[in-house]
């Protein structure tokens, strides 16, 4: 009896497993910001990765839920000033997807951002640098928005996909004096294109 519920306990995460479909991804972010064309704003890049759920479904329609790692931002130019800026998100995607085949995924859905750090630095035309290490009390501790992507699962468990991710909720907090860069505008939103790839384990039947 002892050896029959000692097995039984074993197989339990191997169930688990098998259904849950665990995966893990990284890839490229191509970060802009919208809303701010006074700072003629420019791509930045960054990266992404973490980990992901994506439960076994036999019909069409699945669900992925993410946690992930994800540095972006933008440059700027205001006048004769140039500079970057570097955001670091927790973000916490949650899609649905339609199932094309067992090769091809669409997704589309939701997602919330925590901003864990936030960099910037700027060159004027004379030459002069400046760093800015309290720059993160300019932004929003919190981001929202949606997001839309395919992935392509060619051969066992690996997946390359590309996503587009568009904020709602605005990257500064207020329009502040001293603020970097300077603009009149507070409503800039982080606008993304990722390019990733991964390994699912488990989840997907024979």
């Amino acid at each position: 009896m002892r050896k029959a519920i000692a097995l039984l306990f074993s197989l339990v995460p191997l169930l688990l497993y098998a259904q849950l479909g665990i995966g893990l991804k990284g890839g490229i972010n191509f970060a802009n910001v919208t809303g701010a064309s006074s700072i003629n704003p420019g791509s930045q890049s960054g990266f992404v990765a973490g980990a992901f759920l994506a439960p076994h479904s036999k019909s069409i329609i699945a669900s992925r839920t993410e946690l992930l790692f994800s540095r972006q931002g933008y440059s700027f130019k205001s006048g004769t000033t140039t500079g970057n800026v570097n955001l670091d998100y927790i973000v916490i995607p949650q899609f649905m997807a339609i199932n094309i085949t067992k090769f091809v995924q669409l997704q589309f859905g939701v997602q919330m951002a925590f901003l864990l750090n936030a960099k910037a630095d700027s060159t004027s035309g004379q030459g002069s640098t400046g760093q800015y290490p309290g720059a993160l009390s300019y932004y929003n501790k919190f981001d929202y928005g949606f997001g839309a992507g395919v992935e392509v699962h060619p051969v066992a468990g690996l997946l390359i996909g590309a996503r587009y991710n568009v904020s709602i909720g605005k990257l500064y907090a207020s329009a502040e004096t001293g603020q970097v860069p300077t603009f009149s505008a507070a409503d800039a939103k982080n606008n993304i294109v990722q390019v990733f790839t991964g390994w699912i384990f488990g989840g997907k039947s024979k």
